[in-house]
């Protein structure tokens, strides 16, 4: 029995509020392409980055009780906005499960600034959080740090336009003064943002880096699960990925297919009195 255990292949839940965290599932998928993967998105309740902290802590405890239930082995919050809110609430609440969160890269940005100039692109909440403040206390010396919020890009982005005049024109109002500023490097402190990046370039030029998170969080997964698990990260998986949304089904399973080109089958469930309420239906794969 003792090897039957060891020989299982290794689970993770990833959620986020809607289609951004598919960047880290990416991200993951590449590096890791023998897990099992279990996504969540919350699209009943997308975006967070408006909403107060209170209520994303609420929704993420939650969300993580029902990957729990999946019987993951690791929890990925890839949203940053979530983790600016819950990730240390998460970890007190479930102190068994080996969580991993989002921050802004504000410390690999200092490290490759020439200018000392850096351009954070976040959710309002995310540069409220304890978290992000933090990372600007210890790395930010020295530096001019620009942010802007973004208004509206998350949600173009989850209604699929990544490349309309609307997206172009928020990201220019955002990218103009920082490369008015001689800003040099760019964070991307939104997994949502990384779907845009050639339109990011389109404004920013070869000249300024742009920093997506993702890779460097599968590399953490990838530690944390090699430290813990050992062997079993090599066992394949041959289980499909499992996809859940709290919003329409039909609509995550389209653009799963033009954000990451699988063609996936979506469950969904809905949020009754403030819970989960996690009867699954299915859209089947196309």
């Amino acid at each position: 029995m003792m090897i039957h255990a060891q020989e299982k292949p290794l689970k993770i839940g990833i959620f986020d509020s809607g289609v951004g965290g598919l960047s880290v599932l990416r991200a993951i998928h590449e590096l890791l392409p023998h897990l099992e993967i279990v996504f969540f998105a919350d699209q009943a309740h997308v975006p967070y980055g408006q909403r107060q902290m209170q209520e994303i802590r609420a929704f993420s405890h939650q969300i993580t009780s029902f990957l729990l239930s999946q019987q993951i082995d690791l929890l990925v919050v890839a949203c940053n906005t979530a983790s600016a809110a819950a990730l240390k609430y998460l970890r007190q609440q479930f102190p068994l499960l080996t969580i991993v969160g989002m921050e802004p890269a504000v410390k690999p940005a200092s490290e490759q600034t020439h200018t000392k100039a850096v351009g954070v692109l976040a959710t309002p909440a995310t540069f409220q959080g304890e978290l992000y403040q933090s990372l600007v206390h210890k790395y930010g010396e020295g530096l001019q740090i620009f942010q802007d919020t973004c208004p509206g890009l998350v949600e173009e982005i989850e209604a699929g336009n990544l490349k309309g005049e609307r997206t172009h024109a928020i990201l220019a109002h955002a990218l103009q003064p920082m490369i008015e500023q001689h800003v040099d490097t760019v964070v991307l402190g939104c997994t949502h943002y990384p779907f845009i990046l050639d339109e990011i370039r389109q404004i920013t030029g070869k000249r300024i880096q742009v920093i997506d998170p993702a890779p460097a969080v599968a590399r953490r997964v990838k530690s944390l699960l090699s430290d813990k698990f050992g062997g079993r990260l090599a066992v394949p998986s041959h289980a499909p990925m499992q996809f859940t949304t709290s919003g329409d089904a039909a609509v995550l399973q389209s653009q799963i297919k033009r954000l990451i080109g699988l063609d996936a089958a979506v469950n969904s469930v809905c949020w009754q009195d403030g819970k989960l309420k996690t009867t699954l239906s299915a859209i089947p794969r196309i």
